[in-house]
């Protein structure tokens, strides 16, 4: 799928989006800054996984009671889901250092939570990055098991309760990339043609795939078999409670930046093109969120300023705070929207009512 040509999308669009690369390359310059990561986020990746790696390791060397082991478990899935924010997801758009091994080996990080840099790659680099909010192209709006996110999705009657279940399946998220996703992911993208695309062998990602799962599961359900002091299902409801809530919080923060009443929807034409361009497709169908709220945007790796990271997907989110002023003025200037909301419970209560009107049936929001 392609974008319209020149004939189709305004000049105006196109024009907009090399005055914005102007403008956001001559703040880089002026200030003499790199556009990969600095010391502040190596810090913060240090802290972050440190609350993923640490509590586990307590809970074996200090024998915590079955209280104690259970909050390190949610400390965990406060860690594993920061580790994503900021560590897995920069890696992987080539954002965390100049030097691409260091990209490369912390995108496994991703692997170290459970989940797979390869099939990631795909799904939110080359799918979601492209056709943002486009049904049939990205995946993030897929029709799901009991869950419509698209207008143009599949209706049935389960779907008016939505909004009030989705929690609980946004909590098992994580538990599905560990156990079915990825390796249905696999034999689709071979299928699509998308692992040759990326230069990647189907039957080298199925053993990365099997041989990184076997280690994960061997360290979160075998280690405590062997020297756990506690009933083997406390360290089972311990690991489940650490992924419902790193799914819970992922989930939640993804969904917020698309899936609200801002955003658009978009389905390609006839001849499977979008209907701007790129650059203005991404401001049609992203929307920030609590931009005031810095704790958040420290814990969440600047996806609240998902406008910016749409954008430019290879800056690393440490800079998002900064060039955002000047995104938000070139918009301005160029006539085009640039969605925004408050705060972050604003944004959980505009995603709430997207998912009830898309609860509804087909005609209520076609």
């Amino acid at each position: 799928m392609s974008e319209k040509t020149p004939s189709f999308a305004s000049q105006n669009q196109l024009v907009f989006y090399s005055t914005l690369r102007q403008r956001i390359n001559e703040h880089f310059s002026k200030n003499n800054l790199e556009k990969t990561g600095n010391s502040s986020l190596y810090i913060k990746a240090a802290v972050l996984l440190s609350l993923y790696i640490v509590p586990y390791i307590l809970i074996f060397a200090l024998d915590l009671n079955i209280a104690l082991t259970i909050v390190a478990y949610i400390l965990m899935g406060i860690g594993m889901a920061g580790v994503g924010f900021n560590v897995m997801h920069d890696a992987n758009h080539g954002s965390i250092s100049n030097k691409p091994w260091v990209n490369e080996l912390f995108s496994y990080s991703m692997d170290m939570v459970g989940g797979n840099a390869v099939t990631w790659k795909i799904q939110h680099n080359v799918l979601h990055h492209t056709y943002t909010n486009v049904y049939g192209h990205d995946e993030d709006i897929h029709d799901k098991p009991f869950l419509r996110l698209a207008p143009d999705g599949k209706w049935s009657k389960i779907h008016k309760f939505q909004h009030y279940y989705a929690v609980i399946l946004y909590g098992l998220a994580t538990l599905s990339w560990l156990t079915v996703k990825d390796f249905r992911a696999i034999g689709n993208y071979e299928k699509q043609g998308l692992l040759s695309k990326i230069g990647a062998k189907a039957r080298n990602v199925y053993a990365n795939l099997v041989i990184s799962k076997v280690i994960y599961f061997a360290i979160f359900i075998g280690l405590p078999l062997l020297i756990g002091h506690h009933s083997f299902y406390i360290y089972l409801i311990g690991f489940f409670a650490m992924h419902f809530v790193a799914g819970l919080i992922t989930t939640t923060v993804f969904q917020l930046a698309h899936v609200v009443e801002h955003t658009d929807y978009f389905q390609p034409d006839s001849d499977n093109e979008i209907e701007n361009s790129w650059a203005v497709h991404q401001l049609m169908t992203t929307c920030n969120f609590a931009k005031k709220n810095h704790l958040l945007s420290w814990y969440v790796g600047g996806l609240n300023y998902q406008v910016e990271h749409h954008l430019f997907p290879n800056i690393s989110h440490v800079h998002y705070g900064d060039i955002a002023p000047i995104v938000k003025q070139t918009a301005k200037d160029f006539k085009i929207p640039y969605h925004e909301i408050d705060t972050f419970w604003s944004a959980v209560k505009s995603h709430w009512g997207m998912l009830k009107k898309l609860g509804q049936n087909e005609l209520a929001v076609a």
